[in-house]
């Protein structure tokens, strides 16, 4: 467990950080799915691309539901 702590740093550490490579790919995929390009941009923290990842979830949820 401490190695885990050690090598990924506390929640609040991470939050001030780039996002990581598999949310920019899982944000650009999204973002494309949802005709919304402009929701990618290279320079996002760890927290905003999880939050416009779940946005984009939501919203193609929604869309399918119809």
């Amino acid at each position: 467990m401490t190695a885990v702590v050690t090598k990924y740093g506390s929640v609040a550490e991470r939050i001030g950080e780039q996002m990581t490579r598999a949310q920019a790919l899982k944000l650009k995929a999204l973002a494309e799915e949802a005709y919304q390009p402009e929701q990618y941009a290279a320079n996002l923290t760890s927290e905003e691309a999880a939050h416009r990842i779940d946005a984009l979830r939501a919203e193609i949820t929604l869309a399918d539901s119809f």
